[in-house]
């Protein structure tokens, strides 16, 4: 009778002994599982706003001009892009070489996104509120900076997302040394002469506010005097040639793509061949450069800030 008392105990204890056993393991297995959970995400921070991305986001959406020559700048091959007329701009050589087409940079098509199943789109401040909400519900979506003065932000946060925070910081590190011995030169040869960029659109002249496209470059960067014209210029603002001609610089930099003037492709020569254009000084002293860098450049990022630079000095022997 012990005998069998003693069986049936042990079997009882077997039994507590085989619970306690997977409730251990459950409790084991499920913290491992709540620290994989929170390691999928990472939060990073982009001019004072906090995202939440995949952890290892390798899938990347350019849905901006300045994401597109940011990616060009650090190497990075994006899934998707934005494209003009059907096209990547040609001036970004292979960097989209891996990019589906996602639409128009006003409107990314959200069907195609969310084929690309992207970890993150990098899109532009320019967005509507209803183009934001429809991205943010195929993948976060970084509004980055069309403002010049982001350039550095801008860079920096794609860099972060990719891993390739060195690389940038050297990128950023060797503008700022061309440009400290570009300021010497320029304060020796130039340092009073007006220097203005305009853009030709719509078969019409533009100005930009000192902070805006290529303007950072030649007016806070080399210290070079801002005209009254563009001082007082709040965005893009079109401009007469007589006004130009009061303006009179004597470097003119002229950005004109046929595309943005399809009504009017010849614009550029009926400028030219107005009396009141070859009046001015940068005309007679042939110090006007027609597209010294590509005209379809967005002008504030990394990768037009570096190349305007070294088109700026080729042009004026620098």
């Amino acid at each position: 009778m012990k005998k069998y008392a003693f069986i049936i105990m042990l079997g009882i204890l077997l039994v507590i002994a085989a619970a306690c056993g997977k409730e251990e393991s459950a409790g084991s297995s499920e913290k491992p599982a709540e620290e994989a959970s929170a390691d999928t995400t990472k939060t990073i921070t982009f001019l004072d706003k906090e995202y939440e991305i995949p952890s290892n986001s390798t899938k990347i959406v350019t849905a901006s001009q300045e994401a597109m020559e940011d990616a060009a700048v650090l190497g990075v091959k994006p899934v998707g892009a934005v494209a003009t007329g059907g096209e990547f701009p040609a001036f970004l050589g292979d960097s989209m070489s891996e990019a589906q087409e996602i639409g128009d940079k006003f409107q990314p098509s959200t069907e195609k996104l969310l084929q690309l199943k992207p970890d993150v789109i990098l899109g532009t401040s320019k967005f509507q509120a209803d183009v934001v909400e429809s991205l943010n519900k195929v993948a976060p979506m970084i509004p980055i900076s069309h403002i010049s003065t982001h350039w550095k932000d801008n860079l920096l946060v794609l860099a972060e997302i990719t891993g390739k925070t060195a690389e940038a910081e050297k990128y950023i590190s060797d503008y700022e040394a061309s440009v400290k011995e570009t300021k010497t030169a320029v304060a020796e040869k130039i340092a009073d002469k007006e220097v203005v960029m305009v853009r030709i659109r719509s078969g019409s002249i533009f100005v930009y506010p000192e902070s805006v496209y290529f303007n950072p470059v030649l007016y806070t960067d080399l210290g070079l005097t801002v005209p009254e014209e563009v001082k007082a210029a709040k965005a893009q603002e079109q401009i007469s040639l007589e006004k130009l001609a009061e303006m009179n610089p004597d470097y003119l930099f002229v950005q004109f793509e046929e595309s943005e003037n399809q009504e009017n492709k010849d614009a550029l020569k009926d400028f030219e061949s107005n009396a009141i254009w070859t009046n001015l000084n940068a005309v007679k002293d042939g110090h006007v450069y027609v597209n010294a860098i590509d005209p379809m450049a967005a002008g504030g990022t990394a990768w037009s800030k570096t190349n305007f630079l070294a088109a700026f000095k080729k042009e004026l022997g620098l």
